[in-house]
């Protein structure tokens, strides 16, 4: 119910619209690409996509941005192309595959925003619906990827060709980055009883004005703190079962056309609940929601809970990860007792996290410091140090690098041969670009 926020395009991005989007995106043709077409919607939401990846922010970057469309649209060209090829030769993914790369994909998602709660919160839908919404992207780009894996299968490269490429390119490999193996416990910051309170004294004000005779949909405009449904009258359009969480669900399903509900609770926050029409499985509701929001005392009590654990990991005999298991709110890394793996340094997007395993030494553990998804502390079980690359002991490394760009050269030779008989017609003008960033 919140709005479907630029986060949600990590996994595809498929049917986000972005917050930088303050207008509704009047659809064109972006693309035609033998029978089939490219929206702008689908462009933009793709573009949105690699933006957030790359950290490209579209309003203070317009000219990358732009440059950023482009390659995705070429992209966008290639993959439809491709999935063409791949049906046309009879390629089939296992089921079970595209569950398994779909389920690997949401659960990265949920370490990135930090719960499987914060998740749905942020893309205002179940983790089911989440699903539906990504299986048949998830299983077209598996069969473009056996595509290519087919292909790929017949390459193979010599001793002299990874030493050749490392003497042609081993001025312009940049050097090893430095790496940190680390295991975090996450506490979120969760709203506490005043936080309640607040929360049910304004929505019982608001439903005694709605039983007084006001206008639903204007009261949504005017109070609702869903972004994505409020300025449409809290409207959310054709719902099925699996959609949304289950307390909402199970009210909004049993109302009748025009009929409102009492206060539901759920893990957002409070809402009253509209049904506009029924259609079959589905019904078309409005909502106001007002938000849970944490206070500051919510804030310090979490901050002072993050105390004692860490008190708790100065004891004898103090095992970090059986810790983790206990505490953690991080239901991705919990199980394995808050590990996160190794990551390149530079690369951490939370900046307090480079800071922290800068200031550690290996085994040592931080004291509590906060990021936008709560309280952290974090241990800092290994390090390896930046360095130039080396042909003996990066030798399997250099000779991925080199099978790679072999495979690449290779495939993108055929790609071109194969576009030189299907028809692609790119409608997209550079006006078309810049005015798109204006809505």
């Amino acid at each position: 119910m919140k709005k479907k926020m630029i986060l949600l395009a990590a996994i595809t991005g498929l049917w986000m619209t972005s917050a930088v989007f303050s207008q509704q995106i009047i659809d064109k043709i972006a693309a035609i690409v033998e029978d089939d077409i490219i929206l702008s919607s689908e462009l933009t939401q793709y573009s949105m996509n690699m933006a957030f990846q790359l950290g490209i922010d579209p309003r203070k970057n317009p000219d990358k941005f732009i440059k950023l469309e482009k390659e995705t649209l070429q992209n966008l060209i290639n993959q439809k192309i491709l999935l063409a090829k791949a049906e046309e030769d009879s390629i089939e993914v296992d089921e079970r595959q595209v569950d398994g790369v779909l389920e690997e994909q949401i659960n990265n998602m949920i370490q990135r925003v930090g719960s499987e709660a914060e998740l749905e919160k942020q893309l205002g839908m179940s983790i089911g619906k989440i699903k539906r919404k990504f299986r048949e992207d998830v299983k077209n780009n598996l069969k473009v990827e056996r595509l290519r894996a087919t292909m790929f299968q017949k390459i193979t490269i010599s001793r002299r060709e990874v030493e050749d490429f490392y003497k042609s390119m081993k001025d312009s490999i940049p050097e090893i980055k430095e790496t940190a193996d680390i295991s975090h416990i996450l506490l979120n910051v969760k709203p506490g009883g005043s936080a309640e309170k607040d929360a049910l004294t304004r929505i019982k004000e608001l439903q005694k004005r709605i039983q007084a005779g006001e206008d639903f949909g204007e009261l949504c405009q005017q109070y609702s703190e869903d972004p994505g449904s409020k300025d449409r009258g809290g409207e959310l359009g054709f719902i099925q079962r699996g959609d949304f969480v289950p307390e909402f669900e199970e009210v909004a399903f049993m109302l009748e056309p025009g009929q409102i509900s009492d206060i539901v609770k759920t893990r957002f926050g409070y809402h009253i609940i509209q049904c506009i029409e029924r259609r079959g499985d589905k019904i078309n509701v409005r909502h106001l929601l007002i938000l849970l929001q944490p206070t500051k005392d919510d804030e310090k009590r979490t901050y002072e809970k993050a105390l004692e654990i860490r008190k708790m990991l100065d004891e004898p005999g103090a095992d970090f990860a059986e810790i983790a298991k206990k505490y953690s709110d991080d239901e991705t890394s919990r199980e394995q007792g808050g590990h996160l793996g190794m990551f390149e340094v530079d690369n951490l997007q939370e900046k307090e996290f480079r800071n922290v395993i800068e200031s550690l030494e290996i085994g040592e553990i931080s004291q509590p410091f906060k990021t936008r998804f709560g309280w952290h502390i974090l241990k800092l079980n290994d390090r390896q140090e930046a360095r130039k690359i080396d042909i003996e002991k990066d030798w399997d490394r250099l000779e991925g690098w080199a099978l790679n760009r072999k495979q690449q050269r290779f495939f993108q030779k055929w790609l071109n041969e194969l576009k030189q008989n299907v028809y692609v017609e790119v409608k997209m003008t550079d006006d078309d670009y810049r005015k798109m960033l204006l809505h």
